[in-house]
């Protein structure tokens, strides 16, 4: 028989919100639930179906495969979006759903049938690299603190020649039901408290734990063009997992060093420059520094002005996981004479008496309009 549409299921439209799709949900698997219908197959059935239709719409990369492929692109899955819970007895089935509303999170962790295998924890590392390392990329090597999984038990907390048993009180699932009205909710097993296997005889290595403290030397390739802030992932390279879980990972979190002469945005490089008030009148060639360690000149023509720009193609910083490279701008500024002597005073003060708005054409031209405005108000303006 085909399935119904996720979204008539839960009587919703497509454009729904989770917050809206929540409320959906509740208001149905309320009016559904088994325990409100004892003996009711056809409503067990309906509140399999509401259920199913929620866990792939309220998963965002689930919701988006479904609108584009249909309930075609589980098909070939182990069980579809509900994930191989759907093909369990009715009892299971029931403890999924308890799990995602009253459950302490881990059970998507451990998985059935492995009681106490905890997942690690993620770590986090922070890595200072200069703008020339970000530039060419680099091999960088590090120490973290992390725990490893036990070699004298494996993992398994107990000590060699032992194992864990099945904890009597929940039976290994980790979790006691106890009924409340309608409503059976779940809650840690305060024996194994959530492990669902006791140790008799723990391990003297790692004190049942199946991990020990140690700290580890990783190598981290660093790639050309990365940016700050810029984090990488090292799959399965965090803590060990609890007796003999999955390990989590690691995220090497990069910032880049101020730098004495170039500023970054995004692939492009700024390098601001001074030029004498000479060389900006005149015209002159400048030397200017490239990040990867070579020179260039740039030329600069006569009557040049402060905050002019020089774009230097290709001569930037390159583009993460591409064949593009940014370029480099020379900002230049000219820096006014300092510390005169006299002869250079005379000089300046000859140049000053024999010059002309042409040879000022922004001041004179600023000044200009300041003496129009003051006249707009009937008054008089002094330059």
């Amino acid at each position: 028989m085909s399935k119904r549409d996720y979204y008539e299921v839960l009587s919703v439209s497509k454009t729904v919100t989770d917050g809206e799709l929540k409320v959906a949900f509740r208001k149905l698997a309320m009016v559904h639930h088994p325990d409100r219908n004892p003996g009711d197959k056809e409503a067990e059935i309906k509140f399999k179906e509401i259920n199913e239709a929620y866990q792939c719409l309220s998963d965002s990369q689930k919701r988006a495969a479904y609108d584009r492929f249909g309930h075609a692109a589980f098909s070939q899955g182990a069980g579809g979006p509900g994930g191989p819970g759907f093909g369990n007895e009715f009892g299971d089935f029931m403890s999924d759903i308890f799990d995602n509303f009253f459950g302490d999170g881990r059970g998507a962790q451990r998985g059935r049938g492995q009681p106490g295998r905890e997942r690690g924890s993620d770590l986090r590392y922070n890595l200072e690299i200069t703008l020339e390392e970000a530039f060419s990329g680099k091999t960088e090597t590090i120490k973290i603190p992390t725990t490893i999984t036990c070699d004298a038990c494996a993992g398994s907390g107990a000590k060699p020649g032992s194992k864990p048993r099945q904890c009597p009180t929940c039976g290994g699932y980790g979790r006691v039901r106890a009924a409340q009205g309608f409503f059976a909710i779940e809650r840690t097993c305060p024996n194994c408290h959530g492990r669902g296997e006791v140790i008799d005889d723990p391990c003297g290595a790692c004190s049942g734990a199946g991990r020990l403290s140690r700290e580890r030397t990783l190598s981290i390739n660093v790639p050309a063009g990365v940016d700050d802030g810029l984090r990488i992932r090292l799959a399965g390279e965090g803590e060990s997992g609890l007796r003999g879980g999955p390990a989590g990972d690691l995220y090497v979190f990069l910032s880049i060093k101020p730098h004495e002469f170039f500023q970054r945005d995004g692939a492009d490089l700024f390098c601001r420059v001074p030029i004498s008030m000479v060389t900006a009148a005149l015209s002159g060639e400048i030397t200017v520094p490239v990040i990867d360690g070579s020179q260039t000149q740039v030329r600069i023509p006569a009557g040049t002005q402060t905050a002019k720009q020089f774009r230097i193609k290709g001569k930037g910083m390159p583009v993460l996981r591409a064949r593009d490279v940014g370029d480099l701008y020379i900002q230049v500024f000219v820096e006014t004479p300092q510390n005169l002597t006299k002869r250079q005073r005379e000089l300046l003060q000859e140049f000053d008496q024999t010059a002309s708005d042409e040879n000022h054409p922004e001041s004179a031209g600023f000044f200009s309009k300041v003496r129009d405005f003051f006249d707009g108000f009937g008054g008089s303006a002094r330059q």
